[in-house]
């Protein structure tokens, strides 16, 4: 279930689901990242932050990389084709069912997962710096 789609994302989560799922560009992805529970911002301030290193530029922060917790990217293979559902008049996009298995109490609490496109890089890309050019745009309550 979605909490909110960010201001720079309105209108577009169906492009970025479709564009990775044709491989527009090459090596593009969806990134699914948990945002830690300890000093996560309020809605109103995520849905205004422009990328994934914007969102965790402030008090927000992802759940530590250690302790058996990594980032998850969502390539072609991995999503439905898009298809409009005329009948109900609407657009579902779904994704599979995300597990982490051996995950440390260490960790700490965790409290949104953040779907981000990633455009063609390969791996789960970076959060900041010059690999930091991933949008994000839905944030799902864990």
């Amino acid at each position: 279930m979605v909490d909110f789609v960010s201001n720079v994302s309105l209108g577009r989560t169906a492009e970025f689901h479709h564009r990775v799922k044709v491989g527009d560009p090459a090596g593009s992805a969806l990134l699914v990242v948990a945002l830690a529970t300890a000093g996560l911002e309020s809605d109103a301030a995520l849905r205004d932050k422009d990328s994934l290193a914007d969102l965790v530029a402030g008090a927000t922060n992802e759940v530590p990389i250690e302790n058996g917790y990594a980032r998850k990217a969502l390539v072609a293979g991995d999503l439905n084709v898009v298809a409009p559902d005329d009948v109900n008049d609407r657009l579902d996009l779904d994704i599979p069912d995300q597990t982490w298995t051996s995950v440390l109490s260490a960790s700490g609490g965790w409290s949104k997962l953040v779907i981000c496109y990633r455009p063609g890089e390969t791996g789960a890309g970076p959060a900041s710096g010059s690999g930091g050019q991933e949008g994000y745009h839905r944030l799902h309550r864990q």
